[in-house]
């Protein structure tokens, strides 16, 4: 179910922005700012060994970020390309970064989305995560999220 899913190489960067751009950019002006995502370092966060990717060519894109000392792993974005929305590969990423959590020896996923993208308010809590507190953090209102593995 998740074996399609593997770590980014440097030669996937342009598919991971070109994903991420097309699951984030419709936000901007509904939520009147840049999403975190759009702005990140795309090639940091792959040389990092934070980005797993999926699809020939790459539809969906994971940046999760192991926090030991803290006992989780954090989902920092999830991005599925427009194109193939619909198709189940949002509760197959998903799925992966439980397996991952769990590979690590991490009992936790935390998540976090803009209050303004309603959408995933409702998705979220259909994979097992619970709503822990609404927070600003500078120009972004965020739902912080958990899952317990």
């Amino acid at each position: 179910m998740t074996a399609d899913i593997r770590p980014a190489t440097t030669a996937d960067v342009p598919a991971v922005k070109a994903v991420t751009d097309a699951a984030y950019r419709h936000y901007i002006e509904r939520i009147g700012v840049v999403p975190a995502p759009l702005e990140a370092d795309h090639a940091a966060e792959v040389a990092a060994g934070r980005v797993y990717v999926t699809g020939d060519p790459v539809v969906g894109v994971l940046v999760l970020v192991p926090h030991k000392d803290e006992d989780h792993l954090f989902l920092d974005s999830i991005a599925v390309h427009p194109e193939a929305a619909g198709r189940g590969m949002g509760g197959r990423l998903l799925a992966f970064v439980d397996a991952r959590a769990r590979a690590l020896g991490l009992p936790e996923v935390r998540l976090y989305t803009n209050a303004m993208m309603w959408e995933n308010q409702k998705i979220y809590p259909r994979y097992g995560y619970e709503l822990v507190e609404r927070r600003v953090d500078g120009p972004y209102d965020r739902f912080h999220y958990r899952k317990s593995l």
